[in-house]
């Protein structure tokens, strides 16, 4: 962020002031009898003290955030919810009734007429993950740039948000594509290694080597978002500064998307569980009708778009909070920080 000094990573070129060094030993101010330095205060000029943070300090930072600047992040969540969710809806809605036919046990379809609905409903929702992967992508890189200027403390508008994310819209784009095939991969890997040994414990164990290796590059790059839009740099650097971040720290930055995982788990389940049952109850509580009737996919689509509202922006938030905590505790951030929020000495 142009703006917003001590983004760039310790190897990028920086033109920060010298800071005097430290005493060394012996040369203390203070005696050996003397009382010892007062404790500095904390700096907090947005919404978390510029010092390393507990797991409740990032939970509530990513909550006061979206509360701070409510018309961009809920703003912005909605109108992305509302168009990914409602044009995925609409391309789905055509095949229903080809779907409810085909289904039809008292129906005898053709094999061309199968192969036609099943491939459009397949391509309807193939276009629906599209729109999905595209508008969290968006979310997360906006929401990262809004974040940024909420730890320190700044206002700012959409207009000066967008012009910051827009060039790194599409690398994040990239970026988000490689991420999902890498955490993809090994599922796979092992799938097909389990289906050509033709053996169900090979099988077995093969999936649950895969879904370990799977979470693992998840957490491990878990902050290629934040470090590809904050500090402005490629696809490949920014998997190499989450790599370098989360390393040493991995089952801290576990837990802690674990946590917030679960929390926006449970706030999408308490949104969506009315919906869900209102759409139920419009077919006699009966499932197997459920995904097919429209009234029911019009309410669930409804529900989802109000807990995609609140859920993706509060994920979002936690990862920057992450990147921000990761970098205090390893390089030293918060000076640059503090400086940059102009609590730092020259």
């Amino acid at each position: 962020m142009s703006e917003t000094p001590g983004w760039s990573s310790p190897d990028q070129p920086q033109n920060q002031p010298q800071q005097q060094p430290p005493p060394q030993y012996g040369q203390q101010q203070y005696g050996y009898n003397a009382p010892p330095p007062p404790a500095q205060p904390t700096i907090k000029p947005g919404v978390i003290p510029l010092r390393p943070l507990a797991l409740g300090e990032i939970i509530d930072g990513a909550i006061t955030t979206m509360r701070r600047y409510p018309k961009l992040i809920i703003g912005a969540a909605a109108v992305v919810a509302a168009i990914t969710q409602i044009v995925g809806l609409l391309v789905q809605l055509p095949f229903l009734a080809d779907l409810s036919t085909a289904l039809d046990p008292n129906t005898t379809p053709t094999r061309d007429q199968l192969l036609s609905t099943f491939a459009g409903a397949l391509g309807g929702t193939l276009i629906g993950v599209l729109l999905q992967l595209i508008g969290t992508v968006f979310l997360s890189g906006f929401i990262t740039v809004v974040a940024g200027h909420a730890v320190l403390g700044r206002q700012v508008t959409f207009a000066q948000a967008w012009e910051e994310f827009k060039p790194r819209l599409l690398p994040l784009l990239g970026a988000t594509l490689l991420y999902g095939l890498l955490i993809m991969a090994a599922p796979v890997v092992m799938g097909l290694l389990g289906v050509l040994a033709d053996s169900g414990w090979v099988l077995a164990l093969g999936l649950l080597v895969a879904f370990l290796v799977a979470v693992w590059l998840w957490v491990l790059f878990s902050l290629v978002t934040p470090a590809l839009v904050l500090e402005r740099c490629g696809v490949g650097t920014a998997f190499s500064r989450s790599r370098k971040l989360v390393t040493g720290a991995w089952w801290r930055t576990f837990g802690i998307l674990l946590v917030a995982g679960l929390i926006g788990a449970v706030i999408t389940w308490i949104i969506s569980l009315p919906f869900e049952a209102l759409g139920l109850a419009t077919t006699g509580f009966d499932t197997n009708a459920a995904v097919l009737s429209a009234g029911y996919l019009i309410l669930v689509t409804l529900g989802a778009i109000i807990a995609s509202t609140i859920a993706l922006p509060f994920s979002s938030a936690v990862s920057v909070l992450v990147y921000v905590d990761r970098r205090m505790r390893s390089e030293g951030m918060d000076i640059e920080l503090q400086r940059a929020a102009g609590h730092g000495g020259s």
